[in-house]
Formats: structure tokens, C-alpha cells, sequence
């Protein structure tokens, strides 16, 4: 590569109703920091039909992956300039301003499955490891299978500027969780996507791949969330009861609306079993991880501090998760 060449590796969302991320390269010759406008042919992601294939992608954070290599994330829009259908972060900045206002954070625990042609590490082909019980932030090699790539990934999300604040081994053999935290709303969804996307990329690298689906092994083994923690400055900051439980009872309100919108396929993870709440049901409770919303003991006792929802699938949108708790919690302003 040419001293004056740099990689711009632009990424997006597709139109599927699970969006899956894609991305191209573009070569950039003297470039001068700012990524230009680009398309791609919109017939073959599910956003565009043939005979007018162009979408145009929006360049929206960049993230430097490595000297003269950075990652573009993109919202798709349409040729007119309008976000397309399949654009969720347009949508969550029309809930930005409020979300700005009373100082949002946010801290996704991201679960997946690494797999090998499909299959679950640690599962044994045509049988099953041994029960859940020692797996969970085990040690060992017949506890723990992908570490190496794990660790890679958490190093190199830091070096990135996403603020991954800790990793562990989940309770299935082949499970893992990373957490994601953020300050500013939107960027705690990029951050979140574009951690997706690099750990998609290096288990390229391991012969492997991330499986988040939320339930990949039927039967006894847990399913994998995507448990998005959030407070607003009031939660944090005023040791209020009353307004908890109005952020609470609102939640309880908005229940199906927000599970119509927390992941494909999430009816098999909610089922009353394996820490979670069956999905037709809300509910909420003190240190309960079989609620739908955990309240941390630490916040229970004072009444300030965050909440858990526990109800988002592994392979939520978080763009869409986060517009429905905000607005969740602007209706009882």
C-alpha cells in the first residue's frame, strides 16, 4: 500500500428483518480525513429492487482500526437524501434530544456462541458436553473454548475507542459475553454494531464464527441476551422510589410493543426457564435475573443507580431497543 493510500472499510445494516452487517472497501488516495458518500447496489441486501438498485451510504462514525485502515459506519439512505425504511438510527435520533437532555448511559451485555461450521465449540458432534455448572467464567480447557480470540477481540475494541468494560465465559460451553458502555446514546449503538462486526471479523481470522441467535442449542442450555443496563441522570442521581417504579409501571405498559421489537426468534430464549422471564409475562424484581427487569441490589437500596432489561434477544437492534427505552421513559415526563 501506498503512503498516500488509505482503507476505508465502510459497514451498514441490510434490510433483512434481522439485519446482518455488510461492508466494502474503499481505496482512498490523499485522503483528507473525511469519508465521502458511497453506494452499493441495494438489490442484493434486501433494500432496493433491480431496476433501481442504488442505495447511498452516509458515512456517520469512523473508528480507526489500524494505521491507514479505518472502519466507516454508515446509515443507508435513499437516493433523495430521506433515511431508508431499514434506517433505525435515523429513528432513534428523532428520540435523541431527550435522551441528551436527562444524560442517558447505557452498557449492553452482548452473549453469543463462537462455532465452527456451525457447531458450538465444546459440543461434541452428534452428543452434548457435560451439563451446564462449571462453564460459567470457568477456566481450563475442558471448561472454555475460544479465549484466544475472545481477548484479541476485547484488546482491539479498547484500542478503537469502544469502551468494552469486561468480558466472561457465559453458562453454556462456547458462550461468551462482552459488555459495552457509553455515555451518549447513539454511540453506545454503533459501538455495540461495530463491536459485532469486529468480532465477526476476526473469527474470520480463527476458522470460526459468531453465532447470535438467541437460541442455538434447543433444550437444557441457556440462550443468549443482549441485557441492555440504562439509567437517566434522575435514576442516578436523586434516590427516588416513585420515579423508578413510574420508569417501571411504564415499561410494564409498552411490554409487547417492545417485544415485537427485541429480536427474532426471542420466544425461544423467553420461556420462564434458563434466567429469563417467559415472554408474554412482565415482571420485575430485586437481584431477579428471571425478571424481565432486574434492579441491581446496589440500586434497591438506596433507590439510585440503573436498571436492567433482560428481555433483548442477542441479535437485537440496539438502535430500536434504545429508541423504546427512552421513550418509554419520556412518557412519565
Amino acid at each position: 500500500m501506498t503512503s498516500n493510500s488509505t482503507l476505508l472499510e465502510y459497514i451498514w445494516l441490510d434490510g433483512y428483518d434481522t439485519p446482518n452487517l455488510r461492508s466494502k472497501i474503499k481505496v482512498a488516495h490523499d485522503w483528507d480525513g473525511l469519508p465521502p458518500q458511497w453506494n452499493f447496489d441495494g438489490s442484493s441486501t434486501k433494500q432496493a429492487q433491480g431496476h433501481d438498485s442504488e442505495c447511498l451510504l452516509d458515512p456517520v462514525r469512523v473508528y480507526n482500526y489500524e494505521p491507514g485502515h479505518f472502519f466507516v459506519l454508515c446509515e443507508v439512505i435513499n437516493s433523495d437524501g430521506t433515511p431508508h425504511e431499514s434506517n433505525h438510527r435515523a429513528r432513534l435520533k428523532e428520540a435523541e434530544k431527550f435522551a441528551n437532555s436527562n444524560s442517558f448511559w447505557w452498557g449492553f451485555e452482548q452473549e453469543y456462541f463462537l462455532t465452527k461450521e456451525k457447531h458450538p465449540l465444546g459440543f461434541p458432534m452428534g452428543g452434548y458436553p457435560e451439563p451446564q455448572g462449571l462453564y460459567y467464567c470457568g477456566v481450563g480447557g475442558n471448561q472454555v473454548k475460544g479465549r484466544d480470540l475472545v481477548e484479541v477481540h476485547l484488546k482491539k475494541c479498547l484500542d478503537m475507542g469502544i469502551q468494552l468494560t469486561g468480558v466472561n465465559a457465559e453458562v453454556a460451553v462456547g458462550q461468551w459475553e462482552f459488555q459495552c458502555f457509553a455515555k451518549d446514546t447513539l454511540k453506545a449503538c454503533d459501538d455495540l454494531w461495530v463491536s459485532r462486526y469486529l468480532l465477526y471479523k476476526l473469527s474470520e481470522t480463527y476458522g470460526l464464527d459468531a453465532d447470535l441467535s438467541p437460541k442455538p442449542v434447543k433444550g437444557d442450555w441457556n440462550g443468549s441476551g443482549c441485557h441492555t443496563n440504562f439509567s437517566d441522570n434522575s435514576m442516578r442521581t436523586e434516590g427516588n422510589e416513585d420515579y423508578f417504579m413510574s420508569v417501571l409501571n411504564s415499561l410494564d405498559k409498552r411490554h409487547l410493543d417492545h417485544i415485537k421489537e427485541y429480536g427474532a426468534d426471542n420466544d425461544l430464549r423467553l420461556t420462564g426457564l434458563h434466567e429469563t422471564q417467559y415472554i408474554g409475562q412482565f415482571s420485575w424484581g430485586v437481584a431477579d435475573r428471571g425478571a424481565s427487569i432486574r434492579v441491581p441490589l446496589d440500586t434497591a437500596k438506596t433507590w439510585k443507580g440503573y436498571l436492567e432489561d433482560r428481555r433483548p434477544a442477542s441479535n437485537c437492534d440496539p438502535y430500536r431497543v434504545s429508541r423504546l427505552i427512552v421513550d418509554a421513559v419520556k412518557s412519565i415526563q
